[in-house]
């Protein structure tokens, strides 16, 4: 017996109904639910990329400051773009009693010592003497910044400030040469060959210097007290020789008073801090009142006290009475000895370095 074959009815197709001022709503919302199923996934997409895009920008960041941690800390780069860098991060080298020393300022003081060796001085850089002149130039940048950041901290302490005038009668001095004076761009030119710096960073170089000066001017009670005692000596006998002031100043206690002398004529326009041209002035025999020496130099500072030996139109010769300053240095090796500068670089100790001597 066979089988019926039962034809299963075709569904009769909806016709579409009829758009009417009552269904229009319905139409339309028909529509949108259409279009939803084509702008959903777009719009979840788009979420996810944002995120993406966060997530990379981080990982980069993350990346790019442990390449920098890495070249500045342990590899310790000194490149140019890498001083560039720390120009715009500020971020330290050192401390000293709670200042941070900026990375900077070590790296700009370090260039221009390593500029000269190369450029000046011929030096291969990579030879052993090379290598021991960078450690040495190294040790003395990081304790020159260390200084300046800890003279920074006490000027903002006592509103001690430094004027674009003293910057400039530091920089006309150094424009006076033995073969006359020379122009501001020569100056310019000079500064940039021979220490790599631009007009700029040199005049930085000199305010922190300046800055450093006029501190330790201000802390030092001994250097003051040595300097009233001379004066006072002085008043009391006019003829007093400046030998005999010294001996009876370090008779009296002030150990660090020096006696100087020339020696032999020496230029007019020499410079070192101001003394030659304080001597300049005066008459043979003639003795100067105390003054404070004036170009910034570590070295040199401190109260002086001339008189005038011989002079021609081109040089002069004299001896010299010269009251260091002591207490911002004992200031610094206190911190030191007290474990108050920390270091996050690793620089070989030297024997002539600033803060422990």
């Amino acid at each position: 017996m066979k089988k019926l074959k039962l034809k299963r009815a075709k569904k009769q197709e909806q016709a579409p109904s009829r758009i009417t001022n009552e269904t229009v709503a319905e139409h339309r919302e028909q529509i949108l639910a259409g279009g939803r199923k084509f702008k959903y996934p777009h719009q979840y997409e788009r979420h996810k990329l944002v995120f993406n895009v966060v997530i990379i920008a981080i990982v980069t960041v993350v990346i790019l400051a442990v390449i920098i941690w890495w070249q500045l800390y342990p590899a310790q780069n000194t490149s140019t773009f890498f001083y560039r860098v720390t120009r715009i991060l500020p971020v330290p080298v050192a401390s000293i009693d709670g200042t941070q020393v900026r990375y900077s300022d070590y790296l700009m003081s370090f260039s221009g010592s390593q500029h000269y060796l190369k450029q000046s001085e011929q030096l291969n850089l990579n030879s052993e003497d090379g290598k021991r002149q960078l450690e040495f130039i190294k040790r003395q940048a990081l304790d020159g910044a260390i200084a300046d950041a800890y003279a920074a901290k006490i000027a903002r302490e006592k509103s001690i400030s430094v004027t674009d005038k003293q910057v400039n009668d530091v920089i006309d001095a150094s424009l006076n040469t033995v073969s006359g004076k020379i122009s501001q761009d020569i100056y310019d030119d000079s500064t940039l060959s021979t220490l790599g710096y631009s007009a700029d960073e040199y005049r930085q170089i000199i305010r922190r210097s300046l800055v450093r000066q006029e501190v330790a001017y201000a802390v030092d009670t001994k250097a003051n007290n040595a300097k009233k005692a001379a004066e006072d000596l002085l008043k009391a006998n006019p003829s007093l020789g400046l030998a005999d002031v010294a001996k009876q100043l370090q008779d009296k206690g002030y150990s660090t008073v020096q006696l100087g002398s020339t020696g032999q004529l020496i230029p007019r326009t020499n410079h070192d801090g101001g003394v030659t041209q304080q001597a300049a002035k005066l008459q043979n025999g003639q003795t100067s009142g105390f003054f404070q020496s004036n170009d910034g130099s570590f070295e040199r500072n401190g109260y002086y006290i001339v008189q005038l030996v011989e002079s021609n139109d081109k040089q002069v010769s004299y001896n010299y009475i010269r009251i260091p300053l002591t207490v911002f240095s004992e200031q610094l090796r206190t911190l030191a000895k007290n474990k108050k500068i920390s270091e996050y670089i690793g620089v070989k100790q030297s024997s002539s370095e600033i803060i422990r001597r």
